[in-house]
């Protein structure tokens, strides 16, 4: 401070210094020790400072329980493992963050306190051997001295909550309640730096990053503490494994249920976290918002095609239009061409008539004028226009032997060309009706043949797998010496199919008489003399009753069937035909054998249409 500055300050008289005194001083304390330290180590006064200091922060960083003797006191030794080590070594609020150091000194400070040779010296009482309290003191230290006794403790701290809210969170009370619950639990966590909690502002990515994590929660908490025996105890082999054994299913268990705890607190969480709940929404929107955009952009796309279509639809009706015109007028004018030539037409066929005519039709007899009147209409319907004028040229020339010679050349090579035209339409026909079967150039079929073709097409029906080279094979195994194939028989079945209805009735009756004939009952002798035919039971009782009622057998089915395919439904007195055939059976009963099989028939097709419409519906 300046002369003047001191000047400019106002100074005041307080008081009268005391007069100094000689004080004795006693080298005692702290730092009289720390100079002796210093003085023996041959130590700086700034080396020394660094280690009080560093002394006094780790000392001040050492937060203890204030002292219970009582709770001590009150311990059970031989309940140790039930214990708050923590507790006992005045390390209760700290617990599971205190450091290696912090117990160690814990430790100390409880053994020069409660020692028994410290409480004996002090005129306590102390008990012998382990039943005193300081061996809670001393199981505390190793538990918690030991880093994987200390593991295996922590894992069951009884101080821990193993509580989770519940799925019913309110939205505005998720963060408070399950915060406090996550972080607590983060402890078990292998894994370091575990995903933050978050808050209502977080992204998708860092909520989906904190779930995924404690979804595959990988926790390090064991429970070997709880072990009821010791594996040690056992005396012999057998016995430490037995022990072995139960205290490993016990921990396994317990672990089981501690994943399912947490499993069952993330369940919790995930389905009260506004959070998803809001991602599902912002997803849910943007997918809509994306099918909103892709059913724009194809209604556009739709419009602009309609419109396109539109377009062409139009340009394609113009064009149409346009070429109906056209067509029109070429129709009108092609009309009006014909219209003018049909004109000509009559004029000319009406010329050549009168002419004609003028000259008698060329006749010398009535016979003959009749047969030139047919020609004279046959050429005026068939002759072209230029034909005809050169005909009437030829006719009004005024020369009847010209006039004739013209005529008759008209009239031959009419008749030439109708010939020509007809031979032309027989060798179609012809060709039609039998060229299938003279272009394979096969042999005639035998009857035997035919009528296993036709078994055959009933056997192997439409659809069938190579069919018609089935039939030919089974025609060859069933008729001796046969040798047809596939295309010969396709070509007969086709000329079969053609057949009128006398030609298929004749083979019918044909069938039926071979059929009769190898089925006829007939007893005979191998000696000459008159044959005798006896009446059986069942023609016994047709003319006597008028009707068999013995069942029907399996031939007279068979001769039922082929008399119905004989005599048609338009035949004569059918049913006493079919009644001749069988002889053990009456007309009344052939005609209630029919009814019968027609309604099995008709009831077998309502049992299929129903199947078939059930099956459409199901």
């Amino acid at each position: 401070m300046s002369p003047e500055d001191v000047e400019a300050e106002q100074c005041m008289v307080v008081a009268k210094l005391s007069a100094t005194r000689l004080v004795p001083v006693q080298p005692a304390g702290r730092w009289y020790e720390a100079y002796c330290l210093r003085r023996r180590n041959k130590h700086s006064l700034s080396h020394h400072s660094l280690q009080s200091s560093s002394s006094e922060e780790s000392s001040s960083g050492l937060s203890t329980d204030e002292e219970d003797e009582a709770m001590l006191k009150s311990l059970d030794p031989k309940e140790w493992k039930d214990q708050d080590h923590y507790t006992v070594l005045g390390l209760g609020k700290v617990r599971n963050k205190a450091t290696e150091g912090q117990i160690k000194k814990a430790y100390k400070k409880k053994v020069l306190k409660h020692h028994p040779d410290k409480r004996k010296a002090s005129g306590q009482d102390v008990k012998e051997g382990d039943d005193d309290y300081f061996t809670c003191i001393t199981r505390a230290y190793e538990i918690l001295g030991n880093s994987n006794k200390r593991r295996s403790y922590d894992s069951i701290d009884p101080e821990f909550d193993d509580s989770i809210p519940s799925s019913s969170v309110s939205k505005e009370n998720f963060f408070p309640e399950f915060l406090p619950v996550f972080q607590a639990n983060s402890r078990w966590s292998n894994k370091k730096n575990a995903p933050t909690f978050g808050d209502i502002n977080s992204s998708y990515e860092e909520v989906n990053n904190f779930y995924a994590f404690w979804y595959d929660f990988d926790s390090w908490r064991e429970y070997s503490y709880l072990d009821e025996e010791e594996k040690e105890k056992g005396e012999n082999r057998e016995e430490r494994r037995w022990i072995e054994k139960q205290n490993k299913a016990a921990r396994l268990k317990r672990k089981k249920e501690e994943t399912t705890r947490i499993r069952q607190l993330v369940d919790n969480a995930y389905a009260c976290d506004p959070r998803i709940q809001k991602f599902k929404d912002d997803e849910k929107e943007r997918k809509l918002a994306q099918k909103r955009a892709k059913q724009e952009v194809a209604r556009a796309k739709a419009e602009e095609e309609e419109k396109k279509r539109r377009e062409e639809l139009e340009a394609e009706r113009l064009k149409k239009e346009q070429e109906e015109e056209i067509a029109k007028a070429q129709a009108a004018e092609i009309k009006k061409e014909r219209d003018a030539q049909k004109k000509v037409m009559k004029k000319e066929k009406k010329n050549f008539r009168t002419a004609v005519k003028e000259f008698d039709y060329f006749a010398e007899d009535d016979n003959e004028r009749v047969q030139n009147m047919q020609d004279v209409d046959k050429l005026a319907e068939l002759l072209s226009l230029a034909s005809l004028q050169s005909l009437n040229e030829n006719l009004t020339s005024g020369d009847l032997e010209k006039a004739r010679a013209a005529y008759q050349t008209q009239v031959k090579e009419m008749n030439e060309q109708l010939e020509k035209e007809k031979q032309k339409q027989m060798d179609a026909m012809r060709k039609q009706t039998g060229g299938a079967s003279e272009s394979a150039g096969s042999k005639d079929w035998s009857h035997d043949e035919l009528q296993t073709l036709i078994k055959a097409v009933n056997v192997f029906p439409a659809g069938t797998t190579s069919r018609w080279e089935a039939i030919a094979s089974f025609i060859n195994q069933h008729i001796e010496g046969s040798n047809r194939n596939a295309k010969e028989t396709l070509s007969k079945a086709k000329s079969l199919q053609k057949m009128d209805a006398d030609q298929k009735q004749a083979v019918n009756e044909k069938a039926f008489q071979k059929f009769a004939k190898d089925h006829k009952a007939v007893s005979s002798s191998k000696e000459d003399g008159v044959s005798e035919r006896f009446e059986t039971v069942g023609e016994q009782q047709v003319s006597q009753t008028g009707s068999n009622p013995a069942p029907w057998t399996a031939e007279e089915q068979k001769l039922l069937e082929q008399a119905l395919k004989t005599y048609t439904a338009n035949t004569p007195e059918r049913w006493e035909r079919i009644a001749e055939v069988i002889p053990s059976r009456s007309k009344r009963d052939c005609m209630k054998r029919y009814k019968e099989l027609a309604e099995l028939v008709r009831a077998k097709k309502a049992a299929q249409a129903a199947a078939a419409s059930k099956a459409k519906k199901t």
